[in-house]
């Protein structure tokens, strides 16, 4: 869920409404699509108010529309170009500034019910006729005629089966839970997969599990913080009575709850969480969890839980030599065998 979430980033820190929004933009458009159709999750995404306002489509108005020619605001391409960018296709998958444009005036008029709106209940997506361009648009070679909502529809399902939108998608799933230089070999059959299945997630995600790559190769991904955190909270077996613990946690570690610096997300790099400061800063957070939630376990029992035979000599004795059970729990946190996956 991480992944998509990430993926399909909005932020919070653009203001009121996205704050509220956020959470309701997972659990809507992205949890009941995690093992659906991608195409399906695409569309239940660019259509949620969270997404409409994080990236100004309520403000984009076509320019023949009839509220377009009333007013001086005009296109805002913010969404077609990211629905391309970093959603689908990716840079270099075969598009131009003129697709992104045309995607612009498709998707014109797709907006969200205000507080007082008579025509959906307040923060549903509405679909704004006024607003919307008119006419036929030419998108990746192919004319789609204006019917309305169902224009922008249409373009989003053959973008989301469009052959550089599996190559994209592979590449990303490869670089998220294998390594940051994914193998070839499994890209090529993720990609094959997405394509073969039409973006069935559940036949990726399977063909991702049951690859030797995903379990051969040494652990190389570093958890990024809300991994980290996640994963922490799990293996002690407890939640902390207070949450703002885990929120505080998130912010000082620069991965704050769903508030990326824009719209690409998060990192998914080694580069990115594990330069020596916030190693440090772990260090910090791995003491406070094992001192808040740490009574009544056995660190070594814990090791054996995270890594069984594969954890090291060396992080044993390390376990084994520490001066308190609070202190062997954050050095079991901060061990190799737990920080990376």
């Amino acid at each position: 869920m991480a992944f998509w979430s990430n993926h399909f980033c909005i932020s919070a820190g653009k203001g009121e409404l996205a704050r509220m929004w956020a959470g309701a933009f997972e659990r809507e458009a992205i949890r009941p699509h995690l093992l659906g159709r991608f195409a399906d999750m695409l569309k239940a995404v660019e259509q949620h108010p969270a997404m409409l306002f994080f990236l100004d489509n309520q403000e984009s108005l076509g320019p023949d529309s009839r509220a377009g020619q009333n007013r001086k605001r005009g296109l805002n391409e913010n969404l077609a170009r990211e629905i391309m960018e970093l959603h689908t296709l990716g840079v270099g998958g075969g598009y131009t500034q003129e697709d992104v444009t045309s995607l612009a005036r498709i998707i014109t008029g797709w907006s969200f019910a205000g507080r007082n709106a008579r025509n959906g209940a307040p923060g549903s997506f509405v679909f704004n006729a006024n607003a919307h361009q008119p006419g036929p648009q030419t998108l990746l070679g192919k004319v789609y005629q204006d019917d309305g909502v169902a224009q922008g529809e249409a373009a989003l399902a053959d973008i989301a089966r469009h052959p550089s939108t599996a190559k994209f998608i592979a590449v990303k799933l490869a670089r998220h839970f294998v390594a940051d230089d994914p193998p070839p070999a499994l890209v090529a059959r993720l990609e094959a997969v997405f394509r073969k299945t039409d973006g069935d997630l559940k036949a990726v995600t399977l063909a991702l599990v049951d690859s030797d790559e995903a379990w051969s190769a040494p652990l190389t991904k570093i958890r990024s913080p809300y991994e980290f955190l996640v994963a922490g909270g799990r293996l002690l077996a407890r939640v902390p009575d207070d949450p703002g613990f885990y929120l505080n946690s998130l912010n000082t570690l620069g991965q704050p709850l769903w508030a990326p610096a824009g719209p690409n997300g998060f990192a998914d790099s080694n580069a990115m969480w594990a330069a020596p400061e916030g190693m440090k800063l772990r260090l910090d957070i791995s003491a406070q969890l094992g001192a808040k939630l740490g009574n009544n376990l056995d660190p070594r029992d814990l090791l054996d839980l995270v890594a069984g035979d594969a954890a090291s000599t060396e992080t044993r004795r390390t376990i084994e030599r520490a001066e308190s059970r609070q202190q062997a729990l954050a050095l079991l946190l901060m061990s190799p065998e737990f920080q990376r996956r």
